[in-house]
């Protein structure tokens, strides 16, 4: 069935060559700006020149160190000088993790709370948040248009998701040409990161909603077909650009309304990346294939469709549904990103820890509710063998 829905997205998206010069007229001109970012590549592309010309003048102070998979640890540095500083404005220049941080960065400088990490359980509400723009330089995770947020504790070895609406940016600058000198194994990251996410919303089982599942399969489409372009020229501005805007709609809100949504690969992923540091695309490719493999009746609906409406494959429904699979395995492989866990030297060990901490969690996942500890375990056993 065709669910109920609301959906209102306040980000402002100012997307194409250029467009970080407009930045100045999007931060009110008596801001005092903390300018976050992540390991310093925007000082090799010459985004954080860019950055400074168009805010020249402004009162700007900077906090950069933010992790691929950012943590409580680091964030809380950049909350106290935040607080230190009083800070009313926040600018993330950078991928999806220095984002995903950033947005921790906002609520957390407001709470009043003794541990900001209970923003990230859920365990205290987000209340108020300090206003956020962004500057992305690494199509991925929807983080620009989304009002999420993945946060890392080294201390415990938890990763966990956060939202809320004050959470959103209040706007986005996407630039195709600020990517051009990342490493290609971002890339393909980014592209599978994107995959996923939209695998995620549309694998599930038929509630008849067209558009929501059109507009998925031109995503997944979209970036079937600029993967080879993208990664085999990475000047090639106009499939730079198309993998851009399709990471953005691939997580912005826009897809997921009134249909069921899965996130189980995204929430044992999470759980190989905190065990063993894996970048998070990476962990997806190594579960989504073996969960569909073992869910392929429950979603044999949505993997037929698939099949067909996406790789244009033919046969019968038991031919369809596993050459939707092959192909999806085939896409992250073409990536040069393993679809099996032991290429990373997961084992038994890393299985049954996770299992154990689901059980004790009492955690159950699936758009069913159906993906229980044991059932992960499984999901996991096939990767590793």
């Amino acid at each position: 069935m065709f669910n109920n829905f609301v959906y209102q997205n306040p980000v402002k998206i100012l997307f194409g060559k250029g467009q970080i010069a407009q930045l100045g007229k999007q931060i009110p001109n008596d801001a005092k700006i903390l300018l976050t970012y992540g390991g310093g590549s925007i000082f090799k592309n010459g985004v954080y020149e860019q950055v400074k010309q168009a805010l020249k003048d402004r009162n700007i102070i900077e906090f950069g160190g933010i992790e691929a998979n950012p943590t409580y640890e680091t964030l809380m540095q950049a909350v106290e000088l935040g607080r230190r500083e009083n800070i009313d404005y926040l600018l993330a220049v950078g991928g999806g993790s220095v984002l995903d941080g950033t947005k921790f960065i906002a609520a957390a400088i407001p709470y009043d709370g003794e541990d900001a990490w209970q923003l990230v359980t859920g365990k205290a509400k987000v209340k108020q948040a300090i206003p956020i723009g962004s500057v992305l330089t690494l199509p991925a995770t929807g983080s620009e248009m989304n009002f999420f947020a993945v946060i890392s504790r080294k201390e415990t070895h938890e990763k966990k998701g956060m939202g809320h609406p004050l959470l959103y940016p209040a706007f986005s600058i996407l630039d195709p040409e600020t990517t051009y000198s990342l490493p290609q194994k971002q890339i393909a990251n980014g592209i599978a990161d994107a995959f996923t996410h939209v695998m995620e919303q549309y694998m599930t089982y038929p509630v008849n909603a067209e558009i929501q599942d059109r507009m998925a399969e031109s995503v997944l489409q979209t970036l079937i077909a600029v993967a080879p372009k993208t990664l085999g020229n990475p000047t090639d501005y106009e499939a730079r650009a198309n993998f851009m805007w399709a990471a953005t709609v691939a997580l912005n809100g826009l897809i997921s309304v009134g249909v069921p949504q899965d996130w189980a690969t995204h929430e044992i992923g999470h759980e190989l990346t905190a065990a063993h540091g894996i970048d998070h695309a990476r962990t997806l490719a190594v579960v989504l294939p073996h969960l569909l493999k073992i869910k392929k009746e429950d979603k044999s609906g949505k993997l037929i469709q698939y099949a067909q409406r996406v790789w244009n494959l033919s046969g019968t429904n038991d031919e369809l549904i596993e050459g939707a699979i092959q192909k999806t395995i085939d896409f992250y492989e073409s990536l040069d990103i393993p679809t099996k866990a032991n290429a990373y030297g997961i084992g038994q060990e890393t299985v049954d820890k996770i299992v154990k901490r689901f059980e004790e969690g009492k955690v159950v996942l699936g758009e069913r509710h159906d993906i229980t500890p044991e059932v992960v375990g499984e999901i996991l056993g096939m990767s590793i063998g």
